[in-house]
């Protein structure tokens, strides 16, 4: 506070200008050599010196730079300078003096740290129609929901889901990405909003709940703490069809499943009454949100991690989260069901178990291939007891006859490899039978099964298949299935994990919430 006093040419630093204006030069001089004056103080003021033009090089002998003050400089260098400044520092600078609080309430400060902080690309010279000012959209909108932006898992039951909270130009959107419709991995993520934030001429944010064919209605928001909100529609009505209930249900079995209330009927009727759960959930919109990052990337990694869209039987279409963890791989589920639920890790890869597939003949024969993955299986048990059974100093067994995936194996080195051609063995079901007819490597894995209600859960072998960058598979050799995953290619702001530990631990509590 002490260097901002001298910089703005109050406190101690007006006395020190009058005391030079009445010594002469040589006491100047000698006041100016004493060592009571902080170096950094004098580093800055030196600098600010600068900026106004202070000193000259015709002295034959150095003189002490003459003391400039911040408030000297011109209005629009002050301006400059406050705009490059972050928007949390700006109200402490408020409180410094009666000039800066009048130059902070320049609209192109403000207008600068909302395109730069929250990419704010809108034209916001046209507030000013609505008296509605940069600072005012800055203050009262973005920074006051700062905290909401980002991905998002709600709380549905099993089901989970996507939320991806964004700056859309004047407003704060909250998107909910939903996979495509089954069995189409390929096709892109579909979309929709669910709320939406504004300013009002009132100046005041306004929340409104966009759920519903009736438009935006009356709604509220709670951040309820650290990485966590909620939503609630105070106008449930909006929702409300002329048909009724059995009407809004078939549209939102039409638009967000892509099926008939009929050809669910058919199929399954437990998960009918599953999916109206669903339904009432969102229908009554008063949902809770938890934070969710995407997985970070590192150069060893397989593939780049991210999100994938996959088959999953008769539940459709889900979206799972693939990250690296050392040897292993995960495939954490992102939108669940009601024998895996959200949150779970479905599908683990040993990614120091390689599998050379049989030629294409040999790899129709699914007991061909059942021999292969158990062979393996029977290796990594047991690898794992040995490991739990031996001394710390003794070097362990490896399989004779495999290869060990080195860390440095991987990476892009991966995808070099040429691909060999491929061919689902005979009696494995796969809802999508437009799979790739080649792949790159495979490897041993395990994946999750259970019961209804996530009961009697475990982990039986199986194969991953990475066919490229963006497309892999994993057959369950006990259920004889196929599930296709392909990957999620929106682009996703606010996402990333501060850290490695940070995703780590945003994986546990995930996970715990379903266990």
């Amino acid at each position: 506070m002490a260097v901002c006093a001298r910089l703005c040419g109050v406190g101690p630093s007006r006395g020190c200008r009058r005391r030079q204006q009445r010594r002469g030069p040589a006491e100047t001089a000698a006041a100016d050599s004493e060592p009571d004056t902080d170096p950094e103080e004098e580093r800055i003021e030196a600098g600010a010196a600068v900026l106004c033009g202070g000193g000259s090089s015709r002295s034959a002998s150095p003189s002490p730079p003459p003391r400039c003050s911040l408030l000297e400089l011109p209005p629009e260098l002050l301006v400059e300078i406050f705009a490059s400044l972050p928007g949390t520092d700006l109200p402490s600078l408020a409180q410094v003096c009666t000039k800066f609080r009048h130059i902070l309430h320049t609209d192109t400060i403000w207008r600068r740290r909302c395109r730069e902080e929250y990419g704010v690309c809108e034209n916001l010279r046209k507030l000013e129609i609505t008296g509605v000012s940069c600072r005012d959209v800055y203050a009262k909108l973005l920074h006051r929901y700062r905290h909401i932006l980002g991905l998002w898992q709600p709380d549905i039951g099993p089901y989970g889901g996507l939320l991806n909270v964004v700056v859309d130009g004047l407003f704060i959107i909250g998107w909910m990405y939903l996979p495509p419709h089954d069995p189409h991995v390929d096709d892109p993520m579909r979309f929709k909003p669910l709320f939406r934030i504004h300013l009002t001429e009132r100046k005041s944010p306004t929340v409104e709940c966009m759920y519903g064919h009736r438009g935006p209605h009356n709604g509220h928001i709670q951040i309820v703490k650290k990485d966590e909100f909620s939503t609630k529609c105070n106008q449930t009505d909006h929702h409300r069809m002329s048909g009724g209930r059995q009407e809004e249900f078939r549209t939102w079995l039409r638009e967000e499943w892509g099926r008939t209330l009929e050809d669910i009927f058919h199929e399954h009727m437990q998960e009918l009454i599953l999916m109206k759960f669903i339904y009432t959930s969102q229908y009554d919109n008063c949902l809770t949100y938890r934070r969710i990052y995407l997985p970070p990337s590192h150069p060893d990694d397989l593939i780049r991690p991210g999100l994938f869209k996959g088959t999953y039987g008769s539940h459709g279409l889900e979206i799972v989260m693939l990250s690296f963890h050392g040897k292993h791989a995960r495939a954490t589920k992102i939108t669940g069901d009601p024998n895996i639920p959200a949150g779970q890790q479905t599908v683990e890869i040993d990614l120091m178990h390689r599998i050379q597939l049989p030629n294409v003949e040999n790899l129709c024969n699914f007991n061909e291939l059942s021999r292969i993955v158990l062979e393996v299986h029977e290796q990594v048990r047991q690898e794992q007891q040995q490991q739990e059974d031996r001394t710390e100093d003794s070097e362990g067994a490896r399989p004779p006859t495999e290869k060990v995936w080195e860390p440095g194996d991987r990476g892009a080195a991966a995808l070099k490899e040429e691909p060999v051609q491929f061919v689902l063995p005979v009696g494995v079901t796969s809802r999508n039978e437009d799979y790739p007819r080649t792949c790159r490597m495979c490897f041993y894995g395990t994946g999750l099964i259970a019961d209804h209600g996530f009961t009697s859960p475990e982990r039986t072998p199986g194969v991953f298949i990475l066919f490229d960058e963006d497309r892999f598979g994993f057959i369950w050799l006990e259920l004889k299935s196929f599930s296709l995953y392909s990957r999620v290619q929106a682009n996703f702001r606010n996402a990333d994990a501060p850290s490695a530990q940070a995703f780590e631990e945003m994986l546990k509590n995930i996970q715990s919430l379903t266990s």
